[in-house]
């Protein structure tokens, strides 16, 4: 290969890859300010109910920006695609290459670097940014609350212990109405523990207040009441953040906290499918924007002169809306524990893909 080959390449790569990305972070931010708009709507009044004012509105609009662009970089990635193809078809670029000896496939081949860093920017902010930024607001919102005492109670594993939560205040750091359940190594019950609330303080951790309660001996069949106490410390490795992340219902979870909660050394209210699911997903994130590129290639057979009236971009986009409908519904039938991981996220993906490979090829033949 010559060196005016190799660099013509480059160009065409480098021109591709641009035109593909600046196409997908338009239709980000686009799609993201809708988005924000509407959070805002909802969440205006309670902010300003709490007197947080006008800085509490942007505070609240710029923790929610990572989880937003996460949301909407599937259907960035699908519109900015079919922009990028559609225009460049109309303005008879696409009959250039076509000219040059570009086929569909080194079409795809150009586009699929700029593909793979946008999938790989979306595992990132699903890992690290997105899962902070949702600890951070929902602190924020905890810590502003008037009247936690309003919020609901959930359950918990801890270790071998099962534990329950009346609310959490002050950003994690008082607890209401905790409830805990006592195991051996056998997993059988041998103590119960009940306190008014619970302060936890760095120096010396958490502290359970106006305790209560059995010890429970169940070989012996016999149940002995504890002597009532002011205070106590609670022996457990749960911070603040714990609370706020186990009490906001299923956030985002970084790689390393849901391998935590599978092993059990991290407390979790999910289950197992739950968490395995969400993990395959976020690291086939760029094998579904791959599906998604290619779902939107066949916007390239657009007649010359049908131009801005061919139905082939809707179609296009509908069987894009299609496949990001389907994951969802297959995702939220392995959360459900209705269906394996594995099958919860990878069906879609070969389905969708031998889709679009067989309308590529029938146009590829007329």
């Amino acid at each position: 290969m010559s060196k005016l080959q190799l660099t013509s390449r480059h160009v065409l790569l480098r021109y591709l890859s641009g035109a593909l990305l600046t196409r997908v972070l338009f239709c980000c931010c686009v799609l993201v300010s809708l988005l924000e708009i509407l959070a805002l709507l909802e969440q205006t009044t309670p902010i300003l109910q709490r007197h947080l004012g006008v800085m509490g509105i942007l505070d609240y609009a710029a923790m929610r920006v990572p989880f937003l662009l996460s949301g909407a970089l599937p259907l960035s990635t699908l519109i900015g695609a079919l922009l990028m193809l559609t225009q460049m078809t109309l303005a008879s670029e696409m009959a250039i290459l076509r000219a040059a000896g570009l086929s569909t496939l080194g079409l795809y081949k150009y586009l699929v670097p700029a593909t793979l860093l946008l999938g790989l920017a979306g595992v990132v902010l699903d890992d690290q940014i997105t899962p902070l930024s949702e600890q951070a607001l929902a602190a924020w919102w905890n810590r502003t609350d008037p009247s936690p005492e309003d919020g609901h109670s959930f359950w918990f594993h801890d270790g071998t212990n099962l534990n329950r939560i009346g609310y959490v205040a002050d950003g994690g750091n008082i607890l209401g109405t905790v409830d805990v359940y006592v195991r051996n190594p056998e997993h059988m019950l041998s103590k119960i523990l009940h306190a008014k609330t619970a302060h936890y303080t760095k120096a010396n951790g958490w502290t359970l207040y106006n305790v209560e309660g059995l010890d429970i001996d169940l070989k012996g069949q016999k149940v002995d009441r504890l002597d009532a106490r002011a205070d106590m410390p609670w022996q457990t490795t749960l911070r603040p953040y714990d609370f706020i992340r186990l009490s906001s219902g299923n956030p985002p979870l970084s790689t390393s906290t849901i391998i935590g909660m599978l092993r059990g050394a991290v407390p979790s209210d999910s289950s197992p499918g739950f968490l395995k699911a969400g993990l395959m997903e976020r690291f086939l994130r760029p094998a579904s924007l791959l599906v998604l590129l290619l779902i939107a290639m066949p916007v390239i057979y657009i007649p010359p002169r049908t131009g801005t009236r061919s139905l082939l971009p809707v179609w296009c986009l509908g069987a894009g809306l299609l496949f990001i409908v389907v994951q969802g519904l297959l995702r939220a039938m392995g959360n459900a524990g209705l269906l394996p991981p594995p099958v919860a996220t990878v069906p879609a993906l070969i389905i969708f893909t031998l889709g679009a490979l067989t309308v590529l090829l029938r146009n590829e033949t007329r």
